[in-house]
């Protein structure tokens, strides 16, 4: 197979999935290279994803690598079918940050989402009003087609979470959230009652940060836990600023969100008092007209 300089995110997960479970089987490249008949640097190549793999070699390093579950087999499986395929967010590559294509292709993919966020309402719990009026601030310039193309994608995004197998979605927001108006008060109104009626969805928790909460020194900027259906897969964690985006893999750095993460879900509200601080932000806005 020719070599592949710029692996999808898809790839990229297969790769480590394989590696991961090499290491875990206590086998070395030499041991994997033996099972497929190859040479050493084919295994190096696949676990680089320098390099795709075909369907009896996949099975052949399962068997050796003691990978038995059924549903497990069939998950890997199907990531490496799907690695290279193009999802819906293809269509919109050519009026969108590569970057924000590639995130939701991850994003397709996550079984669950652990999602913090410090200034805006999440992606996937936005209206369309509210997307619009934030794109309009933070990018005061873009043509009709970038903000309809950017308004279609979220909402695309947002149909991960009624899909046959939803996400499975926990959310933190910090409430100073709630008070940063964003488009006119009708906008933000209706995105205050809509984060209500999401918090009430079986496949969401929503949580709010009370202001007066000593963890809000703790939110150095928002971040997104995904997992992913493959038991074997090892979670990964989404980071961005104005100039770029970081995944983080390894899984000590993984482990330091992950444990911030609790710690934040622990000081957090609980659902039913995120929703009397959601309620109690609508009140405010609607005296202060």
């Amino acid at each position: 197979m020719p070599i592949n300089n710029n692996p999808t995110f898809r790839q990229r997960r297969l790769a480590r999935t394989l590696k991961e479970l090499r290491a875990a089987a206590g086998l070395t490249h030499a041991d994997a290279a033996k099972v497929l008949g190859s040479a050493e640097s084919k295994v190096g190549r696949i676990e680089n994803a320098q390099s795709g793999i075909r369907l009896p070699d996949l099975r052949a390093l399962m068997d050796a690598y003691n990978v038995t579950d059924p549903t497990e087999r069939n998950a890997i499986e199907k990531l490496s079918r799907e690695a290279k395929q193009k999802g819906w967010w293809s269509r919109y590559l050519s009026v969108v940050d590569p970057a924000y294509a590639a995130y939701a292709a991850v994003e397709w993919d996550a079984s669950e989402l652990y999602n913090v966020e410090t200034n805006l309402v999440p992606g996937l719990l936005q209206t369309p009003e509210y997307t619009e009026a934030l794109i309009r601030l933070q990018a005061p310039d873009a043509g009709k087609e970038r903000v309809e193309a950017q308004i279609n994608v979220r909402r695309e995004r947002k149909s991960i979470l009624t899909r046959d197998s939803p996400l499975q979605l926990w959310v933190i927001v910090a409430e100073n959230v709630l008070y940063h108006q964003v488009g006119s008060r009708d906008v933000m109104k209706a995105q205050l009652e809509a984060l209500i009626a999401d918090s009430r969805k079986q496949n969401i928790e929503l949580q709010i940060l009370p202001r007066e909460d000593p963890m809000n020194a703790c939110l150095f900027g928002p971040f997104v836990i995904m997992s992913f259906p493959t038991s074997a897969e090892t979670d990964v964690v989404y980071t961005e600023s104005p100039t770029s985006t970081l995944y983080y893999e390894e899984a000590a750095d993984v482990e330091t969100y992950t444990t911030l993460f609790r710690r934040l879900n622990m000081a957090a509200a609980n659902v039913s008092k995120s929703r009397a601080l959601i309620t109690d932000a609508l009140k405010e806005m609607e005296q202060g007209r």
